[in-house]
């Protein structure tokens, strides 16, 4: 699990590739329409393409002479279980933090 994680944030780290992730949040798309927004070009952009799909994040299906590219729902749900266990560990801890400096202001006066 931790490689794939491994592989899912270093993907999710690139501007690029979180906007084709952005971008496939409203259904799956052809790689020109994906592509299109972008200024880099198509070699270029099909790199960032395969680093989403060998993370798990996107797969695509060649339909006639289009390449349609779709989001995979587990890969973000395992990104997201993770930042979830984090995120409680996290809000724990500032809530101690938060409780014991309104105890610290208490005692000041």
């Amino acid at each position: 699990m931790t490689n794939n994680l491994d592989a899912i944030f270093s993907a999710m780290g690139d501007p690029t590739r979180r906007a084709v992730v952005d971008q496939l949040s409203h259904g799956p798309s052809p790689v020109k329409a994906l592509h299109a927004p972008h200024d880099i070009s198509l070699p270029t952009f099909l790199k960032h393409l395969k680093v989403l799909e060998d993370s798990g994040l996107v797969t695509s299906k060649k339909k006639g002479r289009v390449r349609v590219v779709h989001i995979e729902a587990g890969a973000l749900k395992e990104m997201d279980r993770w930042l979830e266990k984090h995120r409680a560990l996290w809000l724990g801890r500032l809530d101690r933090i938060a409780a014991r400096a309104e105890e610290i202001e208490r005692t000041k006066s």
